[in-house]
């Protein structure tokens, strides 16, 4: 879903409400991807000592007080279903707590397209490889049958310390060519150029190894 308007205000605002300095939209968007924790003490060094309020205070913008809407994309649940119905195996990593991110799958209708989901309660930050390695472990997967999707530079990043192929969009945190500077497969426009990627990698992966790729 596109989080990152509401991500960006809600950061301002407590900063505003705290009376500390204001960080520019682009310096909100540079820690999407981090647990709240890191993403506070990253965004606000010289605040450290009131980094409880932040964290306590970002929670309250998000959940009660910001009212900036959070859609999903274009054609986002019937490229999930194609993907799904093809036989590839879905699985979420995100810097989200388990509370945020069990709330919106729910209120979105789209948690039931995910074998596994890893949060910032499970696993190392990113650009950590510790959520993408356990999901792998959990599912059996090979790194050579995965492929991670990301809209920042710490999915990239992550990706690349997992030692597994990424594709970057283009309609989040980070612009086309901050993703290029990682590596990745690709960096897509919309979810129908997703599905097009995706198909042609797991098909691509099947024939070489008869073994489905998971995301």
């Amino acid at each position: 879903m596109d989080s990152v308007p509401k991500i960006v205000t809600c950061l301002r605002n407590t900063a505003r409400d705290l009376g500390i300095p204001v960080p520019s939209e682009q310096q909100a968007k540079d820690v999407i991807g981090l647990s709240l924790t890191k993403a506070t003490e990253v965004l606000f060094p010289a605040y450290l000592h009131l980094n409880d309020e932040l964290v306590a205070g970002y929670k309250a913008q998000y959940r009660e007080l910001d009212v900036t809407p959070t859609p999903l994309f274009a054609d986002v649940e019937p490229v999930l279903t194609q993907l799904r119905d093809a036989g590839i195996e879905l699985a979420v990593a995100t810097g989200k707590g388990r509370e945020g991110i069990d709330r919106l799958l729910h209120e979105s209708g789209l948690g039931k397209y995910f074998m596994n989901v890893k949060c910032s309660d499970d696993a190392m930050s990113k650009p950590s490889p510790d959520m993408l390695e356990q999901i792998l472990h959990e599912q059996g997967i090979t790194k050579s049958d995965a492929v991670m999707i990301g809209d920042s530079q710490l999915d990239m990043a992550m990706a690349n310390a997992a030692g597994i192929a990424c594709i970057g969009v283009s309609f989040g945190a980070h612009s086309k060519a901050q993703l290029q500077q990682h590596a990745p497969i690709t960096v897509v426009d919309s979810y129908l150029q997703l599905l097009s990627v995706l198909t042609s990698h797991a098909e691509e992966s099947v024939h070489q190894h008869q073994t489905q790729p998971v995301l």
